[in-house]
């Protein structure tokens, strides 16, 4: 089974690009995602400049890529549930490197939308109406 869930925060805002052959939407980013590590482990690793969190690449396709690139941002929370994804290449030199990387197949917003954020939610009204008031009928008008 290849099923990862993670939780971190963004590096810097996804891009969108489309794949020109196809026109599909993907985008990529970088989450940060804290080791599990207690405070003074975290705090002496600190001190002597190791990075306390893992620098993970992600993936998103289709759909997933647009509503990532819309929603999220540097810095946001996120949860993404997907899988390893591993690959290599050859260098000009020669050299042959590998890759491992996250495939989005879900995302999780974890931190509360700014008030810019919210366009799509509907106005509140001012005074609201009771649809479930007792209306005013005569047993003569019911139509059953």
């Amino acid at each position: 089974m290849n099923h990862v869930v993670l939780i971190g925060r963004l590096t810097k805002d996804p891009e969108l690009r489309h794949i020109a052959s196809t026109g599909r939407a993907v985008t990529s980013f970088t989450l940060a995602v804290d080791k599990n590590l207690s405070k003074e482990k975290k705090t002496e690793m600190q001190q002597k400049g190791i990075s306390t969190a893992d620098f993970i690449k992600i993936n998103a396709w289709g759909k997933l890529a647009e509503t990532a690139t819309q929603y999220l941002s540097k810095g946001k929370r996120v949860a993404i549930e997907g899988s390893i994804t591993t690959g290599s290449f050859k260098t000009p030199a020669g050299e042959t490197r590998y890759t491992t990387e996250i495939t989005a197949h879900n995302l999780g917003f974890l931190d509360k939308a700014d008030k810019s954020e919210r366009q799509d939610s509907l106005p509140i009204p001012d005074q609201y109406e009771d649809d479930f008031a007792a209306a005013n009928f005569s047993d003569d008008e019911v139509p059953f």
